[in-house]
């Protein structure tokens, strides 16, 4: 694989190409990193109307993609913690 095929492969993570439950984790963590740094999957579910374990599976499209914020894997206590800065 070319330096270019990664590139493009990278381009298309974008929000468009997110499922309709990463879009909404994308959304809140968004709106909610303008006053919070870490969050929890499980708070984040609450919050979402989904599990944690929804919100774990769906958040490495968050992770790996070229977004307006950075999300990063942070802890595990009690839950999956995510680091989330703008």
């Amino acid at each position: 694989m070319s330096k270019s095929d990664t590139s493009d492969s990278t381009a298309t993570r974008t929000a468009a190409a997110l499922s309709d439950k990463q879009r909404r984790i994308l959304r809140y963590l968004r709106e909610q990193s303008q006053t919070n740094t870490y969050f929890k999957s499980r708070l984040i579910g609450d919050d979402l109307g989904m599990s944690a374990k929804e919100v774990g599976v769906n958040m490495p499209a968050l992770v790996d993609g070229e977004f307006d914020v950075t999300v990063e894997k942070w802890g595990y206590s009690s839950s999956t913690t995510w680091k989330v800065a703008n």
